[in-house]
């Protein structure tokens, strides 16, 4: 099955190198018009120019392509309506979004100060929550999306000194989980992708071998499969070095304490068995997870009511 873009349009935000670039020029290749968002900022924020950006572009038209550069700052919604609107005026729709715009600021919590934190919260996950809901009426209208959230396993697992990172990271998952269902009505599908990427943020961290193994085109397979016309919805793929592989977030069957036993020493008696993944579950839904432990309890409910009688 090949996988094609024709007469689609996707925005890549951070596209101007690393990993959006990469997501925009195989988009092009494939068909799709893209526009190429990117502040143009270093890599802790500052700054800013739509030199990247405009490069990039330029890369796609020399090989056929179609796209625009776009200098707006996710963190500002005001501009996101503006890369929106412009869209809309230039190619007419919008099928695909990749929230891919980031930037480091890593330093261990006692040292973080609360304006390095904020920042990096802002850029990743309102930066996302601001592009996706400049798109999202404009998706809603057409009955079609595609939105990609950019996690990382520094949100999911934790990683030494990126507690704002990390922060943002997991709440991605969260803004992804909640977006499925709100826009599963409107064929809108929301996914992420957790890319393990030599990148301007992470490149000059890793020796030789390292960055040949994760050069951005081997993140590109997952995030393009994640917002082509058949991709699931809430599936999170890590990709990294040829590898692709699901991320769930799972819960263990748990242990039912009846009452007059739900102390904080009963929970430790049974911890072992708490803490056990042996047949563990992967929730659909937050309610689903509160209808489980009802029906656990009144389980035990009436099997004590059946031994009293």
């Amino acid at each position: 099955m090949s996988i094609s873009f024709e007469n689609r349009v996707s925005i890549v935000t951070g596209a101007g190198g690393g990993l959006g670039r990469a997501y925009a020029l195989e988009l092009a290749a494939r068909g799709a018009k893209v526009v190429i968002n990117d502040f143009g900022g270093s890599r802790d924020g500052s700054g800013g120019s739509s030199e990247a950006a405009e490069k990039v572009v330029t890369e796609i038209r020399a090989k056929g392509g179609q796209a625009i550069a776009d200098g707006g700052n996710v963190t500002s919604f005001d501009d996101m309506q503006a890369l929106v609107a412009r869209t809309l005026a230039e190619f007419g729709r919008i099928d695909v979004l990749i929230n891919n715009a980031g930037i480091l600021r890593d330093k261990t919590f006692a040292k973080m100060s609360t304006e390095d934190f904020r920042a990096v919260v802002d850029v990743h996950l309102i930066g996302s929550a601001n592009a996706t809901k400049a798109v999202w009426e404009a998706m809603r209208a057409q009955g079609y999306g595609r939105i990609l959230m950019t996690s990382s396993t520094s949100g999911v697992y934790g990683n030494f000194g990126q507690s704002n990172y990390g922060a943002a990271k997991a709440g991605l998952i969260g803004l992804m989980n909640v977006l499925h269902f709100e826009g599963a009505r409107y064929g809108i599908k929301v996914n992420a992708v957790l890319p393990t990427a030599a990148t301007r943020m992470t490149g000059d961290m890793m020796d030789e071998e390292m960055l040949r193994h994760l050069a951005p085109e081997n993140v590109v397979p997952a995030a393009l499969f994640l917002v082509g016309e058949d991709a699931p919805s809430r599936v999170a793929l890590l990709a990294g070095a040829g590898t692709v592989a699901r991320m769930a977030i799972v819960e263990s069957e748990g242990v039912y304490l009846p009452a007059g036993k739900r102390t904080p020493e009963a929970v430790a008696e049974a911890f072992g068995t708490i803490s056990s993944l042996d047949g563990s579950i992967e929730t659909e839904a937050g309610l689903a997870h509160v209808d489980r432990i009802i029906a656990n309890a009144r389980t035990a409910e009436a099997l004590a009511a059946e031994i009293r009688a």
